[in-house]
Parts: structure tokens; C-alpha cells; sequence
């Protein structure tokens, strides 16, 4: 008998369907979201702040975006670091880790700390990285995230010390992690050469990420500044997001540092949360194929109404990097990508395509409103940041991996505030539907 003409896989959505109706019947917060689109509040954070819009007598009034890592402004922390001709994300890490920013010499000692971390376990790569090898980046690292957890006598220590070297230690060594996997994987599947290199003493995280990934290990400056640009923004996005509340779940049901990144790890994979930047990446594809001339506002207005009508594209009538759960107006992580990629895109194959994201940008909010939308709609991160890396040479299976190279920051950041705050396992509730039943002996089934 073939297995799969059971009820159990003939008949799974039928099995799995709850009548619709019910969400509304009791009030259910699907998604954890209100009717109006806001996050039903479920804890409070001194982390960071996502801001998108105001609330006026119960409505919901659109703003401009804002986003503050412990009280300050992400337009600051990277205006400084590009004004003063530094790297930003690592001094990111630190105020994130220790709620304040770092004097030199303490972030001189915590960049030593970083170098010191670098190193894998012996047989680390050759034993769990390359073997077995895996077409996807996120479950690559995900994977070893847990295999690390093996190589820690205390990985069950839940103590400020552990908890700490261990955020460091990830955030050091998921870079290498990823660009390893990465050159494992075009080994084995794609028969590229294997490349490796070690990594250079002293080297910020987006040097390292272009020095190891690329077989000459050469980069211009304006290359790295962009790409450690690109590692700030990511680098924390509230609470509420969905890899980050993961994160959160995890730890307050208090289970070890590895588990919680690797389960974070594996939410950001989802096409809904960090995967959706590739999205954007076959939508470009996708356009230019259809369009004569990318940079003609009604040439491309013409085929994003076919995209909206579902008959473009991947037919879901959705306008890939337009519109956030929560930024209305702008997503200040946009407005900064945007900024800096303009001189990484000038005079290069991709200055075409940036064009076109920025006529997406101008033309979708137009497009939905003459079709009744009236909710606002802005640009997300996601539109420009596909490209900004297309620019950099970085290969597109490391997009979300290069994401989650840069959050562990901020999941760490939550995990501690978890620990020390939450302090209680979250248990949301379900309502259950369908009337009892009683049970019916095998002989009479």
C-alpha cells in the first residue's frame, strides 16, 4: 500500500483548518496583532525603540520612523561612525550588550575579545561545517550554533559571566561560520573551489565577511564602510519582531544560550522575516524581464499594476520591500541604506537597478491608494538592502545569514533581558473548537 493515500496526507489542509470565523467570534489576535495592524504589547524592553506611528483617540496616525538603540538615534550612531572614518558595528554590539556606549579602551578590549573568539574548535570546520554540507546557509549555522553548545563544559551555566562570553564568542564567530558554509556548499553542489581562509587579527566583522568570502581577499574601504553600515541597522529591531520574540520565548522557558540563537536563527530563515530580501532580489529579476526600460516611471507603473492585479510576478498581487508592520511613513533603516548605497551603486552594472527600486519607492504608495488602500506605505529595509549586497559581490544564499550575522547582537541583548526581568515562561492561550467525542473501539472504526 502506498503510504500517502492515507487521510493523513490526502486530506492535511482539511485536518488542519479552523473555521475562520472563530478569530473574530473571539476576539483572537492573529499574529498577535490588533484589528489595526499594532502589536498586542506583551512585555516591556529598555533595549531598543520601533517607532512607526502615533495613537489618537484610538486611531492609528502615521509618523516618520524612527529606531533608537539604548536611547540613541541609529541616524547618530552611524552619522558618527562615517563622519569620524570608523567602523560602527562593533561599538553597536557593545552599547547593545552593555546598555552604554564604550570609552576607547573599553572597545579596544572588546574588539581583543572578538579577535579572541575568531577561532573554531579543532576540526570544527572540516567536521561540522563541511560535513554535511547543506544547500542552506540558515540551517548551516543554526546547526552549528548547536554543535557549539558540545564544546562548552558550562554550556548549561545561566550565570552574567557565561551568558556574555557566549554572545561575544557568536557574534564572533557566525561570520566564519557562514562564509565557510557558504564556500562548502558551492563545493559540494555547484563545484566551485573550496576556499579558505583564516581569518586577519584586528579586522572589524565587515572586513572579516569581505577578507574570507572573497579568493583574493581584496576590498576597497568605501566597500566595508557600507557593508558594516548594512551590519548596524541590522544589528536590533525590538522585541516584537518575530526572530527576537523567539528568542525571548525560549529563554523564558529557560533553556541554554544555544538553543535560543538557533531557534532564532531558524525564524529569521522565514520568507516572512529576513528571507524576504531575496524576495525583493527575484522581484527586480522579475521586472526587468518584463520591462524594456527599468528607469521609465510608466513602463514600470504599468507592470507593478500587474504585479498588484496578481497577474506579475509570483501572482500574490504583493509589492515586495513596500510596507511594515509597524514603520508608516518611512523605515528610518531604508532612509539610511538608501543614503549610503547611492555612491557604492555610481558608475557600476547595478546603478540601473537602484533607479528602479527608488521608482518603486515614489510609485507603489500612488498605486494603492488609487486602488482604495488607505492604510500609509512606505519602503522597508528590504528594498534596497538585496541590492546594496549585490553591489558587494555577496552571493545570494548569504543574504538572511549576513542578517543573522549582525542580530545575534540584539537576541543577545533580549536573552539578558529576559533572564533578568521576564522571569516568567510565556504561555499565551488557544481557544479550542469542535465538540467532544467519544472514543470509538478499533473493531467499529
Amino acid at each position: 500500500m502506498d503510504i500517502t493515500a492515507l487521510p493523513l496526507y490526502q486530506n492535511f489542509n482539511d485536518i488542519n483548518k479552523v473555521d475562520p470565523s472563530y478569530y473574530s467570534r473571539y476576539d483572537i489576535k492573529r499574529g498577535l496583532r490588533n484589528a489595526d495592524g499594532t502589536g498586542v504589547v506583551v512585555g516591556v524592553t529598555n533595549i531598543s525603540n520601533v517607532h512607526g506611528y502615533l495613537m489618537s483617540d484610538e486611531d492609528k496616525v502615521p509618523d516618520r520612523g524612527r529606531l533608537s538603540y539604548r536611547g540613541y538615534d541609529i541616524n547618530d550612531l552611524v552619522s558618527a561612525a562615517v563622519e569620524e572614518e570608523r567602523y560602527g558595528f562593533e561599538e553597536v554590539a557593545y552599547l547593545l550588550f552593555s546598555g552604554n556606549l564604550p570609552t576607547a579602551d573599553e572597545l579596544a578590549q572588546f574588539q581583543r575579545a572578538i579577535d579572541d573568539y575568531r577561532d573554531l574548535p579543532d576540526g570544527f570546520t572540516a567536521n561540522y561545517v563541511m560535513r554535511p554540507p547543506t544547500r542552506d546557509l540558515m540551517n548551516a549555522m543554526s546547526r552549528a550554533v548547536l554543535t557549539l553548545y558540545a564544546f562548552d563544559e558550562q554550556a548549561e551555566d545561566r550565570s552574567p559571566k557565561h551568558e556574555v562570553e557566549t554572545a561575544i564568542m557568536l557574534m564572533s564567530r557566525l561570520p566564519r561560520i557562514m562564509v565557510l558554509g557558504y564556500h562548502a556548499m558551492r563545493d559540494k553542489f555547484y563545484g566551485d573551489s573550496m576556499i579558505i581562509h583564516h581569518f586577519t587579527e584586528g579586522e572589524k566583522t565587515a572586513q572579516t565577511i569581505l577578507s574570507m568570502m572573497r579568493p583574493d581577499r581584496k576590498y576597497t574601504e568605501l566597500e566595508a564602510r557600507v557593508l558594516d553600515i548594512m551590519l548596524m541597522i541590522h544589528a536590533e529591531h525590538g522585541g516584537g519582531n518575530n526572530s527576537t520574540f523567539t528568542c525571548r520565548t525560549l529563554t523564558s522557558a529557560d533553556t541554554d544560550p544555544y538553543s535560543a540563537y538557533a531557534g532564532a536563527i531558524g525564524s529569521l530563515k522565514g520568507a516572512r522575516h529576513g528571507g524576504a530580501n531575496n524576495r525583493v532580489l527575484g522581484m527586480v529579476a522579475d521586472i526587468k524581464d518584463h520591462v524594456a526600460n527599468i528607469t521609465d516611471e510608466g513602463q514600470v507603473a504599468d507592470y507593478l499594476n500587474k504585479i498588484m492585479d496578481k497577474d506579475g510576478y509570483d501572482r500574490t498581487g504583493l509589492v515586495y520591500g513596500m510596507g511594515h508592520a509597524v514603520y508608516t511613513l518611512s523605515d528610518p533603516r531604508a532612509v539610511i541604506c538608501h543614503k549610503y548605497a547611492k555612491d557604492l551603486v555610481k558608475n557600476t552594472s547595478y546603478e540601473d537597478d537602484f533607479r528602479l527600486l527608488e521608482i518603486i519607492e515614489a510609485l507603489t504608495p500612488q498605486l494603492m491608494a488609487e486602488r482604495g488602500r488607505k492604510k500609509a506605505i512606505c519602503a522597508n529595509v528590504d528594498l534596497y538592502s538585496g541590492t546594496v549586497y549585490a553591489t558587494l559581490g555577496i552571493p545570494e544564499p548569504m543574504l538572511t545569514p549576513i542578517f543573522a550575522s549582525a542580530r545575534i547582537v540584539g537576541w543577545a541583548a533580549h536573552r539578558f533581558e529576559e533572564i533578568v526581568s521576564g522571569r516568567r515562561i510565556m504561555r499565551p492561550a488557544y481557544k479550542k473548537t469542535g465538540a467532544s467525542r467519544d472514543y470509538v473501539p478499533m473493531s467499529d472504526r
